[in-house]
């Protein structure tokens, strides 16, 4: 499955300055890693943001979101979000500061 170029490009307009970034394909797209911990992925034409799990079921309730299971078991902590949910560059500013935030709580790898 192909990934969403524009919004990778969205991605690295938002977050290319940021310290120990790279790019990864993984997740069947393009993920943003931070020292080597990923903070944000392009999952087909869906955003996948890496959040802390005490977090998840309050995130969930926000538009567009919803969980992250590509092999029967959803994933703690990861989040996808549909096109409708960041269409607005506020919103996605708002989900990628927080797969960053999260990312840089982790140490690197």
């Amino acid at each position: 499955m192909a990934y969403d170029e524009g919004l990778a490009t969205r991605l690295r307009d938002l977050i290319g300055a940021e310290p120990g970034l790279t790019e990864k394909r993984m997740f069947r797209g393009l993920s943003m890693l931070l020292d080597g911990n990923m903070a944000v992925s392009v999952s087909g034409d869906e955003l996948l943001v890496r959040i802390d799990p005490a977090d998840q079921e309050r995130l969930l309730a926000e538009p567009g979101a919803h969980v992250f299971d590509r092999t029967g078991r959803p994933m703690k902590g990861w989040l996808l979000v549909a096109p409708a949910g960041f269409a607005e560059d506020d919103d996605l500013r708002r989900w990628v500061a927080r797969g960053v935030a999260f990312a840089r709580t982790l140490p690197p790898k």
